[in-house]
């Protein structure tokens, strides 16, 4: 363990903390590979990304995580059913294309998925809106014509498309910038955090 390194973000920390200790990981959109670094040295997971990124790809090669690179629109056909415990999908779900089919995807990989998005239903976009403009925010920096956000939700969205999925939720975490928040967190949260279990996958929830 790398007692020297940074501490994670509040939703990375939560995401590792859903993570059991010797898992094998898959990271989706895994950036310059913090989480899955954190994840092998403190947790001794066996880790593998997907990044397309040129700049985050060679960032993870100097940090020795093992890192594809491929653009997520393309599906995950590389990897057989079932090949992970955890898939992660941190921050990236709003801007991929095929929402149904990248979540379907971590489901057949992996036996547990965890995605986490910005809340498009926090009330000052709401208040933005009545304002005439779309909203512009930390967790969306980014003026409309230039967005990579293309799916926007809210909490109750993705639980609906997780039912009709047949994605069975395990648990929710729930952000207010970098605070962990649960009181009314559909209109408070900036960000949100679910870790659910593949259709074919019994058991509890943790």
């Amino acid at each position: 363990m790398n007692r020297n390194a940074a501490p994670l973000r509040p939703d990375l920390a939560r995401i590792a903390g859903w993570i059991a200790d010797g898992s094998r990981v898959l990271d989706l959109g895994c950036g310059d590979g913090t989480l899955l670094v954190h994840l092998r040295d403190a947790q001794q997971a066996s880790i593998v990304g997907v990044e397309i990124s040129d700049q985050h790809v060679i960032e993870c090669a100097r940090k020795g995580v093992n890192v594809i690179q491929q653009n997520l629109e393309d599906g995950l056909a590389l990897f057989e059913d079932g090949r992970f415990d955890t898939v992660v999908l941190s921050q990236t779900l709003q801007a991929v294309h095929n929402t149904e089919r990248i979540l379907l995807e971590m489901a057949r990989v992996g036996s547990e998925g965890i995605v986490s998005f910005p809340n498009f239903g926090h009330w000052t976009h709401g208040l933005s809106i009545l304002r005439g403009h779309m909203p512009v925010t930390g967790q969306m920096p980014y003026q409309w014509y230039n967005t990579p956000n293309i799916h926007l939700c809210t909490l109750k969205d993705f639980e609906a498309l997780a039912a009709k999925l047949g994605l069975r939720i395990l648990a929710r975490a729930t952000f207010a910038d970098a605070r962990e928040i649960s009181w009314l967190p559909g209109w408070r949260s900036t960000l949100a955090v679910y870790r659910f279990a593949s259709p074919a996958r019994r058991g509890t929830a943790a």
